[in-house]
């Protein structure tokens, strides 16, 4: 079977671990060449060497993207490596900390939004002439389920989530003609560092895992699965749309 992203170009960011790491290894499998953002370096080789060891393509592109230039210097950086760039994922994200709404900081809420929310924009917006190029191109933007419901203590992550949901839909409204299709991938709980805050009380793991009709968190690579249907092919009448991968969370009443 032929892989199913042969000969294209996949810019990952977040792609030093958890998610991104799966679906940077996943996309290459499929024959992608892949684009690997990130803060660390170090981490970022490392996923490269792995990659290469199995016969990829990858490169690695360092970046903070709470930057307002980061974007820019990534198109370009995918641009000198690979020469086209097919597929953007928005993987970047998350929140480390936990706070009520009525006692959060203006500093904390504004931090989120601006790795959440305000980079996402900035890839799309810098990548989006190269994804014109290739007249099929794919952005999938990675939100959360707490953008689809109430999120005590996390109201600020998943505020940002939400937009990002927004986002996504004016923007397939806005490229529905051009050959360019968004969508959002919503994973629920995963095993992953980011999620570790959760996991260290077992109590606050117990009240999570609760919720969640298949009693287990999720693995990053159930979500990178999600995230090359998305990207590929497979979904090629599909945009606007939020494809929701959560154990069945967001099914509860």
């Amino acid at each position: 079977m032929k892989p199913q992203l042969q000969g294209r170009t996949a810019l990952i960011t977040g792609a030093s671990r958890g998610i991104g790491q799966a679906m940077a290894e996943l996309f290459a499998q499929e024959g992608a060449r892949v684009a690997l953002v990130a803060r660390s370096a170090t981490d970022l080789d490392t996923v490269a060497e792995r990659i290469v060891a199995r016969g990829g393509s990858a490169i690695t592109i360092p970046a903070d993207l709470t930057q307002d230039e980061s974007a820019d210097q990534i198109a370009e950086a995918a641009m000198a490596g690979f020469g086209q760039i097919d597929i953007v994922v928005n993987n970047a994200g998350g929140s480390s900390f936990m706070s009520p709404l009525a006692d959060l900081r203006m500093a904390g809420w504004h931090k989120t939004m601006t790795l959440n929310l305000d980079a996402t924009l900035r890839v799309i917006q810098a990548t989006l002439p190269h994804l014109h190029a290739t007249g099929n191109g794919s952005i999938v933007n990675v939100s959360s389920v707490t953008a689809l419901r109430a999120s005590p203590f996390l109201g600020h992550y998943g505020a940002a989530k939400a937009a990002v949901v927004s986002l996504t839909q004016s923007l397939a409204v806005e490229l529905g003609d051009t050959g360019v299709r968004a969508n959002a991938l919503v994973p629920g709980w995963v095993d992953t560092d980011l999620t570790e805050f959760l996991r260290v009380d077992p109590s606050m793991e117990t009240t999570v895992i609760d919720r969640v009709p298949m009693r287990r968190w999720g693995r990053p690579e159930e979500i990178a699965q999600a995230a090359l249907f998305l990207a590929s092919d497979a979904s090629s009448f599909m945009t606007g749309q939020s494809l929701i991968v959560d154990g069945g969370l967001s099914a509860n009443p």
